[in-house]
């Protein structure tokens, strides 16, 4: 039996020497063509991830944020219900009846010719 040989004698002409420039020019298109894409695209993955990082780091902070602010309002509320209590102790202590009232029932003052019974109350 006999091998069969597939190699082909190629024609030395100014033909195929042009051909061959152009096939490694267009090889050296695609590599460059090829190059190019993937660093478009490891560029654009890299935007995308720093921006995706971003907004989470950014609703995380407003997350922490939203909570400060309702537990200052929640703050806010009992001030601001403590300053009305304040308040409303402040006219009440301009009166001399509420004093007069609060030193007989704290301090057992009496008035005159009254007389104060102390009882177990339990």
């Amino acid at each position: 039996m006999s091998e069969s040989n597939n190699t082909i004698a190629r024609i030395k002409s100014d033909y195929m020497k042009q051909y061959d420039a152009q096939l490694r020019r267009e090889k050296r298109r695609q590599k460059r063509l090829l190059r190019r894409i993937m660093a478009s695209v490891l560029l654009v993955t890299l935007v995308l991830g720093s921006l995706t990082l971003y907004h989470f780091k950014q609703r995380s902070v407003q997350a922490e944020i939203r909570t400060e602010y309702n537990e200052l309002e929640t703050e806010m509320a009992k001030l601001e219900k403590e300053e009305k209590n304040l308040t409303e102790e402040i006219t009440l202590l301009k009166s001399d009846e509420y004093i007069l009232e609060l030193a007989r029932t704290n301090y057992f003052l009496s008035k005159e010719d009254e007389l104060i019974f102390l009882t177990d109350d339990k």
